[in-house]
């Protein structure tokens, strides 16, 4: 983790970050994934632990969640979003740096709606280092927009390969 061994306040990390897009662009090139759908499954591949895709509804401000289940993640989407590739990279930058999702259990597959969002939102009842949850956002923040940008360089129609080679030559 970002903090020291002393328990003292995470610190933000540019390195960790740059790396982490690094690691999935190398992945990307690898297994010919292209688009943020097809990164999504290939790090699923290569974690062995299937990623699934959604939209719901979900409440006022809230773009995106990572749910854990204990053989698969979700990831959901927000029907109107105004970036469903940043709200997607975003929360593979979740599971990339492995922050806690919201944990989902079958019991609450069976309830309704209502039940559903208040059994989530006792996630933010549990007292949490906020600075902790913070970096875990600034992270996932980072990540998607530095995986974006480099993705933008291959949206273009430049060959994208050489780019990743000159990208891992230069460390």
């Amino acid at each position: 983790m970002a903090a020291s061994e002393a328990g003292s306040r995470p610190v933000r990390n540019h390195r960790r970050v740059l790396a982490a897009v690094d690691a999935v662009l190398d992945m990307a090139a690898q297994t010919h994934a292209v688009t943020i759908e097809d990164i999504a499954q290939a790090l699923a591949a290569v974690r062995r632990r299937p990623i699934e895709i959604e939209f719901e509804d979900l409440g006022p401000g809230v773009w995106g969640q990572r749910r854990e289940f204990p053989d698969h993640d979700r990831i959901v989407l927000a029907r109107s979003l105004p970036s469903v590739t940043r709200t997607l990279a975003h929360e593979i930058g979740h599971i990339v740096f492995r922050h806690p999702g919201a944990a989902v259990t079958e019991a609450t597959l069976a309830a309704d709606d209502d039940l559903i969002a208040y059994m989530l939102s006792e996630r933010s009842a549990v007292t949490v280092d906020m600075s902790r949850e913070a970096l875990h956002e600034w992270e996932a923040e980072a990540f998607a927009v530095r995986l974006l940008q480099r993705l933008g360089q291959f949206e273009r129609g430049d060959n994208w390969r050489p780019l990743l080679c000159f990208d891992e030559a230069l460390g």
